[in-house]
């Protein structure tokens, strides 16, 4: 018998969250899920637990440790992973995390709206562009990419499970695709022309946690300096 069939502890990923959120963040949210629910640090009514990034990577040692660090930062943006600093000591940067199991029951409450997996490379893209019909995706998604791609001349796309999984989240709280497209309009206005700030210009960064923030944010003005008038009209 084979030494790699379940001679060790197995971990364990669910095919339908694997679909919403994507195979590699499916993997950790599980394993998250097993520790924080042995936790006994409960702080602000949440169980909470903490690592260091290379203490999670003997966990997960067939990642590299960037790959580790992309996946807690993609779980961080689709609002499923909340993560403090509860340390002692503030010099002490370890992180700690708990789940957010209200978005992820939110999720699960949306069967109208596709769960894919979002490609691992160019290949798999090509193959689920040619075996996916057109009516399966989100309507709301590609008419707010498309809009997002238009305004910014940017290159999004709108099959990227990431991207659904943010976009369904604010639809989820009650935000149509108006909303969406104002906040486009709002931020291209004030970052396009900014050399830094426009590569802000992006899905998880205007659609995430600060969404609202940025809704209501008046129209930005830009500040004119006498040397852009022509004084002599």
């Amino acid at each position: 018998m084979s030494n790699l069939l379940v001679y060790e502890n197995p971990m364990m990923v669910i095919p339908s969250l694997a679909n919403m959120i994507g195979l590699n963040e499916a993997i950790v949210l599980q394993q998250l899920h097993y520790w924080v629910d042995k936790s006994t640090h409960i702080i602000e009514g949440r169980k909470w637990i903490y690592n260091t990034y290379n203490d999670w990577q003997e966990q997960f040692s067939f990642w590299s440790l960037s790959t580790i660090k992309r996946i807690f930062r993609s779980l961080e943006d689709q609002g499923l992973l909340l993560s403090g600093n509860w340390n002692t000591s503030k010099m002490d940067k370890t992180k700690w995390y708990t789940i957010e199991y209200e978005r992820l029951e939110a999720l699960e409450l949306a069967p109208s709206l596709p769960k894919k997996e979002e490609p691992c490379n160019e290949t798999e893209q090509v193959i689920e562009e040619i075996v996916t019909p057109a009516s399966e995706k989100t309507e709301p998604v590609i008419e707010i990419i498309q809009y997002l791609n238009n305004k910014t001349n940017s290159a999004y796309r709108s099959s990227s499970a990431k991207t659904q999984a943010i976009i369904r989240t604010r639809i989820l709280e009650g935000y149509i695709v108006d909303d969406f497209k104002k906040v486009i309009d709002l931020k291209a206005a004030e970052w396009l022309q900014d050399p830094y700030m426009s590569k802000y210009l992006r899905p998880e960064t205007l659609f995430g946690p600060k969404f609202e923030a940025y809704l209501n944010q008046k129209p930005f003005k830009k500040a004119f300096s006498e040397e852009e008038f022509d004084l002599n009209d």
